[in-house]
């Protein structure tokens, strides 16, 4: 039986007519992709250290060297880097076959960072399991096999999609273990990218539209109550409707004032690279949540609009890939795909906003580029991936088996 996903036309969902043997002068894999993924993760260990590089005279971070966030930096990305060609030697179809033990394993760490003992706190948040000097962020696993999942889910699914029971509610009982896990840190931010990660794969497999509409709706509502029941998640949503208040300036809205005015001082095309002030314990986590702020300071909106336009391009590829493999009637593949590039569209997109004042202080890093161990390992395993999703598209193109 011939499964076919909504929302392509019949010249989308035909399969390439080639010849088997027949071999083309198309290059194996995306060569633009990987050296935009390679640029940004170099621009971020560059950015990473020129905002750490002062954090040393500070008491909290007095036994560092300078280099300290530059060296741990660039290990995460070589971890990462080494880890994505593993991953990309990984055939689809196992990463298919894999998926329900995958996000059992997500969802294992998801407990085992709340064990006291286990679990590694910071500033009141429990997200981190902690050994032999490196940390563990669980809710970054997650995000990559919550991709997994759901695309598995909709294509097992697909005659479902239009019933609310038995095509929406068991996908809506593992998002709401997986939002309650995150819930109870807190990382409301990390919930937020699972939710959209989950809808948006299962708009794209042909969700009711009705359905999706009113379920959008609930989950706003859901939202905006968790946020008025928190008192200090009230706060900050008041302080960042007004940051400039001195109150709200010199407390909840302190991280956007300060990244606001990096981004004034930035101009048009900066102050130079290094020349930050901000940076100097002014802006907290400047290295991390805030790192597009030292960009634009002192790469200006030149290079603000160029790290947007980087990671525009990583997604409309995605999307690109994903509508590819779906025209192969690879659909676990290119759900995947399009999964991935909702991943790093919506982080993006929020941390950007974040430090642009467009939304809420949340604790996201910036895909790629923010300092961070588990984000930028996870990040290009995903992107690794994806690349993977477009060679087999252009194997099968070729007529060669995978």
């Amino acid at each position: 039986m011939k499964l076919t996903l909504p929302f392509f036309s019949e010249r989308e969902t035909s399969a390439p007519d080639v010849r088997m043997g027949q071999r083309s002068s198309m290059l194996e894999y995306d060569q633009s992709l990987l050296w935009i993924v390679l640029l940004l993760l170099l621009g971020g260990i560059i950015m990473v250290y020129s905002a750490s590089v002062g954090l040393p005279d500070s008491p909290k971070y007095a036994n560092y060297k300078n280099y300290h966030f530059l060296a741990r930096q660039s290990f995460f990305v070589i971890t990462g880097l080494i880890l994505g060609v593993f991953a990309f030697r990984v055939r689809v179809e196992q990463w298919e076959q894999a998926t329900p033990w995958l996000f059992l394993g997500a969802l294992f760490l998801m407990v085992l960072v709340l064990i006291p003992g286990i679990g590694k706190g910071v500033n009141g948040a429990r997200r981190w399991i902690g050994f032999s000097g490196l940390n563990l962020q669980p809710s970054e696993v997650l995000k990559l096999m919550m991709v997994f999942y759901a695309a598995d889910f909709t294509v097992r699914k697909q005659q479902y999609m239009h019933k609310l029971t038995k095509g929406f509610m068991p996908m809506a009982g593992a998002v709401g273990v997986c939002g309650g896990l995150l819930m109870l840190q807190p990382d409301l931010g990390a919930a937020g990218v699972v939710v959209c990660i989950a809808m948006g794969i299962l708009f794209l497999g042909g969700f009711n539209i009705i359905w999706f509409g009113g379920i959008t709706g609930v989950l706003g509502s859901v939202f905006s109550l968790i946020i008025m029941l928190s008192p200090w998640r009230r706060e900050r949503l008041l302080a960042y409707l007004d940051p400039w208040d001195p109150n709200n300036a010199q407390d909840k809205a302190y991280q956007l004032s300060h990244s606001l005015i990096a981004f004034g001082r930035g101009e048009l095309f900066g102050v130079g690279l290094g020349g930050s002030v901000e940076k100097l314990h002014y802006l907290p986590e400047a290295h991390t949540d805030f790192l597009l702020a030292v960009i634009g300071e002192e790469l200006g909106l030149a290079g603000v609009l160029l790290v947007t336009g980087l990671f525009y391009w990583i997604v409309r590829r995605a999307f690109d890939i994903g509508r590819q493999a779906i025209a192969s009637e690879k659909y676990f593949a290119g759900l995947v795909a399009k999964g991935i590039g909702i991943w790093i569209g919506v982080q993006t997109f929020i941390n950007m906003g974040v430090t642009l004042g467009l939304l809420p202080t949340k604790g996201l890093t910036l895909p790629l580029m923010s300092y961070g161990g588990s984000g930028v390992v996870i990040n290009c395993i995903g992107l690794a991936v994806l690349m993977r999703i477009d060679y087999e598209n252009r194997q099968m193109m070729r007529g060669v088996r995978t």
